[in-house]
């Protein structure tokens, strides 16, 4: 009898056993730390721009740390709507991730899309790039208040390009004669396929001003073809510390940049969203993140978490502003 009840007691004890090792191993799964596969890397625009090259670089660097693979999906069309999209509708779990930019503050003014920053676990800025304000290096105009002087006194005179209508330095213009008391469209617009085109019809004298990051315009500043004479941000750069800030040279107060960061879906696990802040960070520190972001004049700004969830209000509230003020909103 004694032998009887061992038996199925050792019987109950292995089969109790080998239950709680199987409900540790399943537990164990389930609590495993992020990322145990592969990270999708969405990017909302083109392969070979500045978005694309800075997403790319991140993903590398963040697979070594993390030791997962970090895969750069470009998901363009749209006007951004298309990318942004896709990162704030992915399920919510650490695996898809993508880079937001300015535009998601300006797409859903323009009715494309009812997207805002709000729709997204934010995760850090790395990078704005400020508008400065730039004329051919013969101009007459010696200062910021020189042109904003000129524009006002002389409406539709002086023209201004950049980038296409309704784009990021289109607005940064737009944005700072609103700012001055002066019509926006003071300086008639001539849309260009970006900064670049924008800057050659400056030199050519096909247009007397053009807004854009002055990283943009540095080969024709450095050549002594163009000169910048304000930069629309709250402190001077370190590589052009002549260059004031619009405050400091007019008095106004408006700024605008061009900017990226890392955002996911809303909702992902607090657990997942303070893995990659710190693996971010840690790359955003890194000699060669450094190195890679100064390397192509990309201005490094770090703000995680709730400070990115503020700077991406106040760039929206600034946006809605200007669009309302130029009637691009809808």
């Amino acid at each position: 009898m004694y032998k009887k009840v061992m038996k199925t007691f050792g019987k109950s004890v292995i089969g109790g056993g080998i239950a709680a090792l199987m409900l540790a191993g399943t537990m164990t799964s389930a609590m495993a730390a992020w990322p145990e596969r592969p990270v999708t890397l969405i990017v909302p625009w083109s392969a070979g721009g500045g978005t694309d090259a800075t997403g790319r670089m991140i993903g590398s660097l963040l697979e070594k740390e993390l030791g997962q693979p970090f895969n750069v999906v470009n998901r363009t069309g749209g006007s951004g709507v298309v990318g942004h999209s896709a990162i704030a509708n992915a399920k919510p779990d650490g695996y898809t991730v993508g880079v937001v930019t300015v535009e998601i503050g300006m797409m859903h003014w323009a009715g494309l899309t009812e997207l805002t920053g709000a729709d997204y676990t934010p995760i850090a800025l790395y990078n704005a790039d400020a508008s400065s304000l730039l004329v051919r290096a013969d101009s007459p105009w010696q200062s910021a208040q020189d042109l904003i002087d000129a524009v006002k006194a002389d409406p539709g005179a002086h023209k201004s390009s950049g980038t296409g209508q309704g784009g990021i330095w289109h607005l940064a213009m737009a944005g700072m004669l609103n700012s001055a008391d002066i019509s926006p469209d003071a300086s008639p617009w001539v849309p260009s396929q970006g900064a670049a085109p924008g800057l050659q019809e400056l030199v050519s004298e096909g247009v007397d001003i053009v807004t854009c990051s002055i990283v943009e315009a540095s080969a024709l500043v450095d050549a002594g073809k163009v000169k910048a004479l304000a930069l629309m941000n709250d402190v001077r750069l370190d590589a052009y510390p002549d260059v004031p800030t619009l405050a400091e040279a007019t008095g106004i107060e408006w700024q605008m940049a061009a900017w990226r960061g890392i955002a996911g879906p809303k909702g992902m696990p607090e657990e997942v969203t303070t893995a990659l802040t710190a693996a971010l960070e840690k790359v955003w520190k890194s000699a060669e993140f450094q190195e890679f972001m100064n390397g192509r004049g990309f201005g490094l700004v770090w703000k995680s978490g709730d400070d990115f969830a503020t700077w991406m209000s106040d760039s929206d509230a600034s946006l809605g502003e200007v669009m309302q003020a130029v009637g691009m909103a809808k």
